[in-house]
């Protein structure tokens, strides 16, 4: 009688096991999934990619001169070259803040970066979404504007990305960016669409490419589509990307706004990025 209460028992007992186990696995497979980035920048566009709390991000931008800009630039490594020095901070795991310094037209860009969705591993959320946005002041001496909004311009960028696979990484991302004062044949906002992506290679280098496309259309002298391919080399707290790029205004708006460089026309150049992380 003994012994057919025990197996009584642990025959009841078993679904509760069985409960158990599939719910520790459902709760497994619905852990986020791995950043489908490296990177917080994808070349010339963000990514989706937010660091854990106080970690602070530093990134150094820099493209040289066009590469078919004259005979005497050393395919543009002579030329007048654009650099952005920036860092951001995690105050939250879905929140980040920034700032960086643009050498060209002294652009001072305050950014911000929200996750608002995160991809799991068992595709119930099958992608990852943020918002990113910045509002930029323009530095130059007061000589160059006749009010001081004139100075100000802003971007916003909505980011749909997804990992699928360990190799391979797609993004999204639709924008609109502003400016108080542009000339009259433009308009003051512009809506454009990114789309980039990564393939891993090795397990600490990838091939990236990222593409921009304006929508928008100014009464004459369209800026040119964006298109950025390179390489990128990360650790777990450093990324080196290398590429070739007809953007080189580095801000975003900068680039939807003003791009005057044909990629097939030979107008493109060379650039890096490098970011490094520090916890805290």
């Amino acid at each position: 009688m003994k012994y057919a209460i025990q197996l009584l028992i642990a025959v009841s007992l078993l679904p509760l096991l069985v409960i158990a186990q599939e719910i520790e696995k459902d709760t497994i497979e619905d852990k986020p999934s791995r950043p489908a980035f490296e990177s917080s920048f994808i070349i010339d566009n963000p990514t989706n990619v937010l660091f854990n709390k106080n970690t602070l991000e530093a990134v150094i931008s820099h493209r040289f001169g066009l590469i078919n800009g004259g005979t005497n630039d050393l395919v543009g490594f002579w030329a007048p070259s654009n650099i952005r020095i920036g860092v951001s901070y995690a105050i939250h795991e879905r929140i980040t803040v920034g700032f960086g310094t643009t050498k060209f037209d002294r652009l001072q860009d305050f950014n911000l970066k929200l996750g608002v969705l995160k991809q799991t591993r068992s595709d119930k959320i099958p992608v990852s979404v943020a918002y990113y946005g910045n509002f930029t002041v323009d530095a130059r001496p007061k000589e160059n504007f006749r009010h001081l909004e004139d100075r100000y311009s802003n971007f916003h960028q909505l980011i749909i990305a997804r990992r699928f696979n360990p190799n391979l990484s797609l993004q999204l991302a639709p924008s609109i960016s502003h400016y108080n004062v542009v000339e009259n044949t433009m308009r003051n906002d512009m809506v454009a669409i990114a789309f980039g992506g990564r393939y891993k290679i090795s397990s600490q280098t990838a091939v990236m490419f990222d593409y921009s496309q304006p929508i928008t259309e100014f009464l004459q002298d369209n800026p040119h589509p964006g298109l950025s391919i390179g390489f990128e080399f990360a650790t777990s707290a450093h990324a080196f990307q290398i590429y070739m790029s007809n953007y080189n205004g580095i801000v975003p708006q900068k680039n939807y706004m003003f791009n005057d460089n044909d990629f097939f026309e030979g107008d493109f150049l060379i650039g890096f990025t490098i970011t490094r992380l520090y916890n805290f």
